[in-house]
């Protein structure tokens, strides 16, 4: 049985959260499939206006009494989505963009647990000052916005920076395998996002998911642009970049930033309403670089027991290399 004191703490069966990424990415369905089996679920509110979150979070109370996290993008908090999620009383609260600071003892006083993501060993180290309970060291690899150091040079360095608070590996894991060498850099568990976006429970259109199963990791890129586009919520803080598919969009605009910038209004607006219409994926499909190795959608519960089966097995065979 795979177990770390990531699990105890979080009171979870298998050290694997699902990133709980923005509005048109989480939902109920999503979090209580992975709670229900173990992990971790989560519910993102970026975006996400504050009576649908109301009604998200009823739901997933009515689909599981399991452990569940609510995400928040420090940059463009709500206040009103903010004290609804203590209200609830989730497991935890996550935090990223930028450091919780003085928001993380408003999630004490509630009773949650805060986890922080981090894309450096300095942002690791103030949010440890700050109170953190859980660290997510984000290597550049992932989806969505993040930083530019890669996930296995990234971790070890947090986990020996803010020692003894957990550190769960997140960026480019979608297997047993990214999970069990997260485990050999001394993480405690693993934060997965692009993987469970490809769930069957994930609330993004069928062509979304199929872009990510049929894209390989190279298609995966560095979309600059968007925040030249969209300063927020990426560019300041952490000093973010998003990670998306190409698409003619991208391709367009990324050859053009001058103009990108000059005409952002425009943009926002097509962007808008191309999220409104749920096709925001035909312009910037958000995914990590972990698309190329995901090649099927598949129930969340299903992903998880592959994952945690494969590690098991890898783990139990790793004496072998030893003398």
């Amino acid at each position: 049985m795979l177990r770390t004191p990531l699990c105890d703490l979080l009171n979870i069966e298998v050290p694997i959260i699902q990133a709980p990424m923005g509005s048109n990415f989480t939902s109920a369905d999503l979090a209580a499939a992975v709670t229900n089996a173990g992990a971790l679920g989560g519910i993102g509110t970026g975006n996400r206006p504050v009576d649908d979150l109301r009604a998200q979070l009823a739901r997933l109370r009515e689909l599981t009494t399991g452990s569940f996290a609510v995400g928040h993008l420090v940059t463009i908090l709500d206040p009103e989505a903010f004290e609804l999620s203590l209200q609830v009383k989730p497991r935890a609260v996550t935090f990223a963009l930028d450091d919780g600071g003085d928001l993380m003892k408003r999630v004490h006083d509630a009773g949650s647990l805060v986890i922080q993501q981090v894309g450096t060993v300095e942002q690791a180290e103030r949010a440890a000052e700050h109170g953190a309970d859980v660290i997510v060291a984000q290597g550049g690899e992932s989806g969505g916005f993040g930083g530019s150091v890669a996930t296995m040079i990234l971790v070890p360095q947090v986990v020996d920076a803010v020692r003894p608070v957990p550190v769960v590996a997140a960026g480019g894991i979608s297997d047993g395998r990214g999970l069990a060498a997260a485990l050999m850099l001394g993480a405690a568990g693993v934060n997965i996002g692009t993987r469970f976006l490809t769930a069957a429970e994930a609330p993004i259109p069928d062509d979304y998911k199929d872009l990510i199963v049929g894209a390989r990791s190279e298609d995966a890129i560095k979309a600059d642009v968007f925040n030249d586009i969209s300063p927020l919520p990426g560019a300041p803080g952490y000093g973010t970049t998003p990670r998306a598919i190409r698409t003619d969009f991208i391709e367009e605009w990324s050859a053009k930033r001058d103009e990108a910038r000059a005409q952002a209004a425009e943009l926002m607006a097509k962007m808008g309403q191309a999220g409104m219409s749920g096709r925001m994926h035909e312009l910037v499909p958000f995914a990590g670089q972990t698309a190329g190795a995901i090649k099927q959608v598949r129930p969340a519960s299903e992903l998880i027991e592959d994952i945690v089966r494969e590690a098991e097995e890898l783990l139990r065979a790793a004496p072998a290399y030893v003398s």
